[in-house]
């Protein structure tokens, strides 16, 4: 009908996106407001707690914190709702004729004089930007916060730690006389603070020898009646640590780096020296690293196997580093077309701090690993030791993926075997190190460079050997193939011998014809022909220039000489196979005319001459024989600064260089005293070297034996 309203039309702009955008920058500002002033905040909570209450409640702590953190932000980013917007707009934006509320809602106008102002508005509004609704940041609140969050973090990590409780003294165990104006010790106190990284409680003793974990903090409470004037600790060796006054008691402190003797001097006319305390410096004991799978070192790839999960533990005293390291690298290849890559990933443990264990997934499309490769891992797992940690690295294990390539085989009855499998393979691992060497020669310090530079030299100086011989230079000094050819009396050749054990140089596992072969010139035995002996002297000359230069520290100059050897070498390849007739052993030949005559004629002694054997013990043996009984025996004051010196140049050696050092300073404060002079004599023995041994005497025959004895000396029959 004419007189009806028309339907209300439906709005043509959408509520919630429009909404989303006006009011999404606003929030996103106010949340990140919330983190910039809650980092530092809560940086310096986390410090603070950590110091005070340890890094277990502090990490506690630090969780809860992040987790008040988020909330505030998203209860702050909340605050920007429809009603903050509506103002805001109406407040800032004269052009929307307090009508901006019409924008935000998803009903239709309820008149045609509502949605023509609301399309109206509509295009006034994109002239703006949701940017300008964002309310300022603080700046200088922020900047202030910061500040104090940094002071409150440097006064706590600069703060000393101060005891949970003052120390209660025990009475003395010096046991020195009473003597009327003479101070003496009376009451005592040590307190151990160990490094924050053993999570180790501090801990008191009543006792003033103890033995507490390298870096340790030792705080001495000491009491004298009367009251000393200048007390000290007289360290064994002469150094001496000052005590100051607190009160009524005397403290010190001192950090434990080494294992150290000392008295407690308290000063005065003392009729009797004080006796020595020891304190014993606990050294932190690298990481351990266990295979637990695979058993064995080496493994083969299964057929379907898409992936390897080896699995390690590692355990420390106080604690492993709860992310590790897994070196892994590839060898794609075979023969002098091997191909090395090397990569490391961290992987993460579980378990508790002290024993953890790294279970790391590998699948070989992630690393590219195909048939005919090798995948060797190592764990390197640290320890948390503070300031600097402890690194090991673990055994490395070995999977590897065989070729489809079957290897050959013959009829022949002699050996058949390929020319030289294992000598003829590092040479280009050689080209390698030192293309890689000369790369990193601006970020090597000198002495690392060299250092380097003649380690890549002594590994072509042992491939060297290992081609030498195959050309008759046992002269060399490498090791010897496994045949007894020792220049003897005869033909030169004592080819009946044992064969020696191989050598543990790297290609010796492989090596099958250093093992069972016999490649003299001369011999009928040789496995090379005269033009590959040739080519293969020749290979060798370059390798002498290569480990020359390599050995100067010039690895840029070796490269040229380590190519033309790599040429050799491959040229030598061509020769696939060696055959060894299987031989008998070739023994001189026997003469009739000396047998069974007795004559001597011709033999050679074999008697070595008798050396002294040198020893370092001379001090120590001039004092023990000093301390003993006979004719070097001193019974009165002995000069002992030799011994001392002795005992410190030795100390690595000596099993208890600190009970030695106590033994030797009651010696020199009471000369005549018959138990202390024996407890050092018998120190000294075993810390000296023990002789070598000899030739034990024979054991005197029982009852049964002398009555043989007898009956031989009578000629009973």
């Amino acid at each position: 009908m004419a007189g009806d309203k028309p339907p209300p039309e439906r709005s043509a702009v959408n509520a919630d996106p429009l909404y989303a955008r006006w009011v999404g920058p606003a929030r996103r500002q106010r949340a990140m407001e919330t983190a910039a002033f809650a980092a530092p905040m809560l940086l310096a909570i986390i410090v603070v707690a950590w110091r005070v209450v340890g890094p277990v409640l502090a990490g506690g702590i630090a969780i809860i914190g992040i987790g008040v953190a988020l909330a505030i932000a998203r209860r702050r980013a909340a605050t920007f709702d429809l009603a903050w917007l509506v103002r805001i707009l109406d407040r800032t934006r004269p052009e929307l004729e307090d009508s901006s509320a019409l924008l935000f809602t998803d009903t239709a106008p309820s008149s045609l004089l509502q949605a023509l102002q609301r399309r109206r508005i509509a295009a006034r509004l994109d002239q703006g930007s949701p940017g300008d609704l964002r309310p300022p940041w603080p700046v200088k609140m922020l900047a202030a916060v910061t500040v104090v969050a940094m002071l409150c973090i440097i006064a706590a990590l600069v703060w000393p730690r101060s005891p949970a409780s003052a120390p209660s003294l025990s009475p003395s165990q010096e046991g020195t006389p009473v003597v009327p104006g003479i101070p003496r010790l009376v009451a005592q106190n040590m307190r151990i603070i160990p490094p924050a990284y053993t999570s180790l409680p501090v801990r008191d003793s009543a006792s003033l020898d103890t033995r507490a974990p390298h870096g340790s903090r030792i705080e001495w409470t000491l009491r004298f009646d009367p009251a000393a004037p200048a007390p000290r600790l007289l360290l064994l060796g002469g150094a001496s640590v000052a005590l100051r006054r607190s009160g009524a008691d005397w403290v010190a402190s001192r950090m434990l780096d080494t294992a150290f003797l000392y008295r407690v001097d308290p000063g005065g006319r003392q009729r009797r020296t004080p006796p020595l305390h020891r304190i014993d410096a606990i050294a932190d004991a690298p990481p351990q690293i266990k295979v637990v799978s695979p058993t064995q070192s080496l493994t083969f790839v299964q057929a379907g196997q898409r992936g390897w999960s080896p699995v390690f533990t590692a355990t420390d005293d106080y604690g492993v580093a709860p992310v590790a390291r897994l070196r892994i690298t590839l060898a794609m290849g075979e023969g002098e077309n091997v191909r090395f890559t090397e990569r490391e990933i961290p992987i993460n443990g579980i378990g508790s701090a002290k024993e953890r264990r790294f279970a790391p997934s590998l699948t070989f499309d992630r690393f590219g690993f195909a048939a005919g490769g090798d995948m060797v891992v190592q764990l390197i797992v640290r320890d948390n030791r503070a300031p600097a940690p402890q690194e090991v690295r673990g055994p490395s294990l070995v999977l590897r993926w065989p070729s489809a390539k079957q290897p050959e085989s013959s009829g022949l009855t002699g050996m058949v075997n390929t020319t030289l499998p294992a000598y003829f393979r590092s040479q280009r691992q050689i080209i390698i190190d030192a293309e890689a060497l000369v790369k990193q020669r601006r970020a090597l310090s000198g002495d690392r460079y060299l250092a380097r530079s003649t380690a890549i030299g002594g590994d072509q100086q042992i491939l060297r050997g290992r081609y030498s011989q195959f050309l008759g230079g046992e002269e060399e000094g490498e090791p010897q193939l496994p045949t007894s050819d020792g220049h003897a009396d005869g033909d030169g050749h004592d080819h009946g011998g044992p064969p020696a054990t191989p050598s543990s140089g790297f290609g010796a596992p492989e090596d099958v014809l250093a093992d069972f072969g016999h490649p003299h010139d001369d011999s009928p035995a040789s496995s090379l022909a005269p033009e590959t002996r040739a080519i293969l002297k020749q290979a060798v000359d370059e390798m002498w220039q290569s480990e020359r230069e390599l050995k100067l520290g010039h690895p840029d100059l070796a490269l040229p000489y380590a190519y033309k050897a790599l040429r050799f070498i491959k040229e030598v390849q061509q020769a696939t196979r060696v055959f060894l007739s299987r031989v008998g052993p070739e023994l001189p030949p026997i003469d009739p005319a000396r047998r069974m005559t007795g004559k001597r004629e011709g033999i050679a002694g074999r008697a070595m001459p008798l050396v002294p054997v040198e020893r370092n013990d001379g001090p120590a043996a001039a004092a023990w024989r000093a301390l003993g009984e006979g004719l070097d025996v001193i019974p009165g004051a002995i000069d002992l600064g030799p011994l001392d010196g002795w005992v410190r140049a030795n100390a690595g050696r000596v099993p208890d260089a600190l009970a030695l050092s106590a033994a030797i300073d009651a010696v020199r404060q009471e000369p005549g005293c018959a138990g202390c002079r024996a407890k050092l004599r018998r120190q000294l023995w075993s810390a000296m070297e023990r002789p070598l041994g000899q030739s034990a005497r024979r054991t005197p025959p029982d009852e049964s034996g002398r009555r043989y004895l007898r009956a031989i000396q009578d000629g009973e029959p």
